[in-house]
């Protein structure tokens, strides 16, 4: 059954939309623990889902099974991520078919970060340098593909300033895609700067802010070693309690204001790195936030 794209929801929408994002399990026995969570976070009813991408191998055989898994327990669309990494332009082609030959309508197009262990991306043989590139293939082999990209608040790592990441976000929409899911921030005040800047580069996509829940300074701190995301030092306080559920209090609290605070303002969803745990999901704290905005979709 083919599902509805992204780019229709958004232009039908009533109310700001809410999507969840996880990532396929190593192994098989992972597979019950996600089938699990996702039956305790039916009651959520999310607009629609992403999935991450595994570029090789089995991790990529998995990514596809746990794309299935998603729409066969009704949480649909599923928005299926694709990389440029380790492929050809053969290779990336036949997973681009093999995606649409099962229904998926969206894909989240993504350059992908350097193989562990290397500093700078590099593509293979006759492969794709950048997601604009991805985009583009997409959208000449599957038109009817909707395409969502990357869009960093506090800019890529690799951009020597925000014009120049402005540039390539706008490269990448010129190219084909329909909307941008922006990385983590924990300063509102970054979203709304990077949408204005966005808008006066001549970017008029909607642009979905990206949030993450997080339960400690370390898994704070974890996250943001891989981008330039910053944390108010307000937050970093709130975490360091000594009680681990205090600090996951916290966390869920700071999450709950961010969220109020960009739909208030007019941001047109939200969209959760939920790292695929349920009892983030289902926490009654956010679960009140998400209903003051959002009803489930039927």
């Amino acid at each position: 059954m083919t599902s509805p794209t992204i780019r229709e929801l958004l232009e039908a929408r009533r109310q700001p939309t809410l999507s969840l994002e996880f990532y396929p399990p190593k192994d098989p026995l992972g597979f019950g623990i996600l089938g699990g969570s996702i039956e305790r976070m039916r009651p959520v009813r999310p607009d629609f889902v992403t999935c991450t991408y595994g570029a090789g191998g089995s991790s990529r055989e998995f990514s596809f099974a746990a794309w299935e898994l998603l729409g066969r327990m009704g949480f649909a669309p599923v928005v299926a991520h694709l990389t440029c990494v380790g492929a050809s332009r053969a290779d990336l082609a036949a997973q681009i078919d093999r995606i649409h030959a099962a229904g998926i309508r969206n894909i989240m197009a993504l350059r992908g970060d350097p193989p562990r262990g290397e500093t700078e991306f590099k593509p293979v043989p006759d492969g794709l340098a950048h997601a604009s590139d991805l985009v583009a293939l997409i959208k000449s082999r599957r038109p009817d593909i909707c395409c969502g990209v990357a869009g960093y608040p506090e800019t890529h790592p690799e951009a020597p300033s925000l014009a120049d990441d402005l540039r390539h976000l706008k490269e990448k929409l010129d190219a084909g895609a329909d909307f941008v899911n922006t990385q983590l921030f924990f300063d509102n005040a970054a979203y709304f700067r990077f949408l204005d800047a966005a808008r006066a580069a001549g970017i008029r996509a909607p642009i979905l802010p990206g949030l993450m829940p997080v339960a400690s300074l370390a898994q704070l701190d974890r996250a943001l070693a891989f981008s330039r995301a910053t944390a108010p030092q307000k937050l970093r306080d709130a975490l360091q309690a000594p009680d681990p559920e205090a600090a996951r209090r916290a966390g869920i609290d700071w999450l709950v204001a961010q969220i109020d605070g960009l739909i208030a303002h007019g941001a047109p969803g939200i969209h959760l790195y939920i790292l695929n745990q349920a009892k983030t999901i289902l926490d009654p704290r956010l679960a009140q936030c998400l209903a003051r905005w959002h009803t489930a979709s039927s």
